[in-house]
């Protein structure tokens, strides 16, 4: 499986598609990707959307969430585990646990393989 989303991920997904208006009464999904850039060579994507799902991309469900990826960023992202950690004020968000990574910066963020 390209990605896995720890409980407190999922639940976190769950409560933003819950509260976006933008998203009512539509078949949301969370479309993961990474893209060139960041102070290690490539930086993460997620985005909540109800567009469709193209044919490069892979749709599967992991723990209960829609979770859609491009091909290409699939290869990145095998094996990826994105956990959301609320650690007070400075320290809240999601993070990437990515195996493929051979560098990380400071803020996770980004990263080279």
């Amino acid at each position: 499986m390209p990605v896995t989303l720890t409980e407190s991920a999922a639940s976190r997904i769950k409560e933003f598609i819950k509260s976006d208006e933008t998203l009512a009464g539509q078949d949301a999904r969370l479309r993961v990707g990474v893209k060139g850039g960041g102070c290690s060579g490539f930086s993460y994507l997620l985005d909540l959307t109800a567009e469709p799902v193209g044919e490069m991309d892979e749709e599967l469900e992991v723990s209960g969430v829609k979770v859609v990826i491009d091909q290409k960023s699939a290869l990145y992202l095998e094996g990826t585990v994105i956990d959301y950690v609320s650690e007070g004020p400075l320290r809240e968000g999601f993070v990437f646990k990515n195996p493929n990574a051979t560098h990380t910066c400071g803020c996770g963020s980004s990263f080279s393989a």
